[in-house]
């Protein structure tokens, strides 16, 4: 069968073509642009919309073999093919650096194990730069999800108590915008409506979105998983705390708790991208590297 090149459709923030690039993603199963990956991107609050329609997608027989596509904000792209249709990078690249580019920035995040992706973006005139993307795994055969809470902590799943406001602030402060000097968290009816829809999508599973809860109720540490039983890898993503509370050990029991319960769904290893000592101190080893190319 030949293969057919069209642009992604998003006539439904879940339709077809998100079940697509989905399927592909699982097929796919890397590290580097993993189906948590996808779905993370697609209800984030700072996904750029206006580039869904420009992400390519090459099919054989109605099914995507290949995907160009950028994470959340235009500007770098991905570009990635099933076994068997490497020949197509030469021309997946040249689309992406037409139709992904953003104004003053512009680079190919390229697996640092993939040779051929090397070659052809060297013969398209890029050079790899200093900016690395890295991965961490977490062999959950073997881990030690032991730890600790101090009195009146709790962990808690979204299943069992799912608060967009507590969510929200968890986020806000965990991700230092309050300590940046933007001001307290304030939670519009516009910003509840944004947090709502990350938890209104297909394919969730609630019981992995862990918090640890203070004594007075708020969440004060998160983390995000994403496992699906068509893989063997689940990913991290994300993990916050609240600057008030950390060096308590909450981060480290909201991780290791998500990743147990992955492992009890089936799952083998979790992914993260990040080579933060707070992952490799509670039992993640670094596992791999992309480099962004740009242009010489």
């Amino acid at each position: 069968m030949s293969v057919n090149f069209r642009t992604y459709q998003n006539d439904t923030r879940f339709g077809r073509d998100y079940n697509a690039v989905r399927n592909f993603l699982l097929k796919l199963d890397s590290h580097n642009y993993s189906f948590g990956r996808w779905d993370w991107m697609i209800t984030h609050s700072m996904l750029d919309e206006t580039g869904l329609e420009k992400i390519g997608l090459w099919e054989e027989d109605g099914v995507v073999v290949g995907l160009a596509t950028y994470d959340t904000m235009l500007g770098s792209a991905y570009v990635m093919t099933l076994d068997g249709f490497s020949d197509l990078k030469g021309e997946m690249l040249l689309y992406a650096k037409k139709a992904l580019y953003k104004e003053g920035a512009f680079g190919f995040v390229i697996a640092d194990s993939d040779r051929y992706m090397q070659r052809v973006a060297a013969g398209l005139g890029f050079r790899p730069s200093q900016n690395k993307e890295c991965d961490a795994v977490l062999s959950l055969d073997t881990a030690d999800f032991l730890y600790t809470l101090p009195d009146g902590f709790r962990v808690v799943g979204m299943d069992e108590e799912l608060d967009y406001y507590k969510y929200g602030q968890v986020l806000w402060k965990g991700f230092n915008h309050e300590a940046n000097g933007e001001g307290p968290f304030q939670c519009s009816d516009e910003d509840r409506l944004i947090y709502e829809r990350e938890f209104k999508r297909p394919n969730l599973n609630l019981s992995l979105k862990i918090a640890v809860a203070a004594p007075n109720g708020d969440f004060v540490s998160y983390c995000g998983m994403w496992r699906d039983a068509a893989s063997q890898n689940a990913l991290v993503e994300p993990v916050a705390t609240d600057p008030a509370y950390r060096k308590m050990g909450l981060g480290r029991a909201a991780v290791l708790e998500a990743c147990r319960r992955c492992r009890d769904l089936g799952a083998k290893q979790a992914f993260v991208g990040s080579s933060q000592q707070f992952y490799y101190s509670i039992g993640f080893w670094p596992y791999a590297t992309s480099t962004v190319w740009t242009e010489a």
